[in-house]
């Protein structure tokens, strides 16, 4: 019962300090914003490795095995996002599970 109760104070404790979002300050709003821009960006800078995939129509060279992992590590990420209701997170990681779940696809056809 009392770790408990210690486990509940220190909850409170986190979130009173949890920093407002959006943020007053002008520094913390431009990184949120930022996390967004980079958060599309990565996903549409994989975008090459798929269409050379396709145009070349061959997969020599790219890794079936590193590709799935980097899936399945993005889905962890994206559950995780959704879990925690964090659009930063979601909105990388659905952009990163899409890109990489046509590599994927494009090097098991190819």
């Amino acid at each position: 019962m009392d770790l408990a109760k210690i486990h509940i104070s220190k909850r409170k404790r986190i979130h009173q300090k949890k920093e407002k979002f959006p943020s007053p300050n002008k520094k913390i709003k431009f990184l949120d914003n930022l996390i967004y821009f980079i958060g599309v960006l990565g996903p549409v800078l994989t975008l090459p490795q798929f269409f050379k995939i396709i145009n070349s129509q061959s997969s020599q060279g790219v890794s079936l095995i590193s590709w799935s992992s980097y899936l399945v590590m993005a889905t962890i990420w994206l559950i995780y996002g959704i879990v925690h209701k964090d659009r930063h997170i979601i909105t990388a990681y659905s952009g990163w599970v899409v890109v990489e779940l046509m590599v994927v696809i494009a090097i098991v056809l190819y």
